[in-house]
């Protein structure tokens, strides 16, 4: 069974990280397209926990035939080696072009990211699904939420004590420095090596988001493709947001924590999304709107990753030399963009032509039956 509303769920978020990713490099964008400050949701702050979730889901599929019963050691490697092609591409988006096009500076080089917590949290869900009744797999993602919450919030930090929800004093950030050497935190968004948005004790509760896609994806497979399914997941996504809105008021949602209020409050934003999907593809057949997106979602790492590098190209190549020579993405911002639509639509056409550009690759690779998995 192939859920093609799943496949459009992925491709509208592969679609939505380019656009927000693109119109993040300039200094003016509107608010929905940036992240929230620290606590908080913007819809920018929905896509990582999105493709988690979506993660989850495909694992149900991908996975059905050996939660019955059937595991074998060759699923295992199939599964290590998924998770280590992508913690690999993670590190070369990190690499890239940091001192020089073909310059990996091994000794500075940020360990954690984006692909590293999607790595991390598809093996560690996909151990927890092949190993655990479903019963214990409720049981264990709901301990991982609230043991991260009690222990965010009442294990004392040296030097900050307990409770400190800082980008330097909150706990994860403290068992960052202790595992990771400094040297290879992130530096970015204020956090100067004392901790990282994707770090290692905030990936806990991540794996929560996968775990409840592959929740939503089993109960998917139980129900049959009627109106009653999609209302079904849209009662479920509002409660989840009720959850974790409530719990917000006393562990803040915040992503660069992954807080369990987050987690939930995400989660219920996914189920909407793919309940609207699954209504309108799976029960109503109404697919032609939809016909981009999935040629997007069919091919979403193929994209990613060059759609990163090729941002890091524009912001390291600059137009001109000297010291004032503005860079290749500043260049074009600001003569193609900003010069007829202005700071704010400028950045957000820019962003939108980025997305248009990946699309006709998508479409070109899905007219080659080029399809890249991991």
């Amino acid at each position: 069974m192939r859920l093609t509303s799943l496949d459009v769920f992925r491709g509208i978020t592969i679609a939505v990280m380019i656009l927000v990713n693109m119109a993040g490099v300039a200094d003016d964008v509107y608010s929905p397209l940036a992240h929230a400050d620290w606590h908080g949701c913007t819809p920018t702050d929905l896509v990582f926990p999105f493709f988690l979730f979506i993660v989850g889901v495909a694992m149900t599929f991908s996975l059905s035939k050996y939660t019955e019963g059937n595991t074998t050691s060759a699923i295992y490697w199939r599964i290590l080696r998924r998770a280590a092609i992508l913690f690999a591409l993670g590190l070369l988006l990190n690499g890239f072009w940091n001192q020089g096009i073909w310059t990996f500076d091994l000794s500075t080089i940020r360990i954690m990211g984006v692909l590293q917590r999607i790595s991390i949290t598809y093996l560690l869900a996909s151990l927890i699904v092949l190993n655990l009744p479903r019963k214990g797999q409720w049981i264990l993602a709901a301990v991982l939420l609230i043991g991260y919450w009690l222990t965010m919030m009442y294990v004392a930090v040296p030097d900050f004590g307990a409770g400190v929800l800082t980008q330097e004093g909150n706990f994860g950030a403290y068992v960052d420095r202790l595992i990771i050497p400094k040297a290879h935190l992130y530096k970015g968004d204020g956090f100067n090596f004392m901790g990282d948005p994707e770090g290692l004790f905030s990936t806990i509760p991540a794996i929560v988001s996968v775990l409840a896609g592959y929740f939503t994806g089993q109960w998917i497979r139980s129900q049959p493709v009627k109106s009653r399914t999609s209302i079904g997941l849209a009662l479920f996504g509002v409660g989840c947001l009720i959850i974790g809105w409530a719990w917000g008021w006393t562990f803040p949602i915040n992503k660069k924590l992954w807080t369990s209020s987050y987690v939930i409050f995400t989660s219920g934003w996914a189920l909407l999304l793919l309940a609207a999907c699954y209504e309108l593809i799976e029960v109503r057949l109404n697919r032609r709107w939809s016909k981009p997106f999935e040629i997007m979602g069919l091919n979403a790492i193929a994209l990613f990753v060059p759609s990163v590098l090729l941002i890091k190209i524009l912001v390291r190549t600059t137009i001109g030399t000297g010291k004032d020579a503005p860079s290749t993405y500043n260049w074009i911002y600001q003569n193609f963009f900003v010069s007829w639509a202005g700071v704010l639509n400028g950045s957000l056409f820019f962003a939108i032509v980025t997305v248009l550009l990946w699309w006709a690759v998508g479409v070109l690779m899905y007219r080659q039956r080029w399809f890249l998995k991991v």
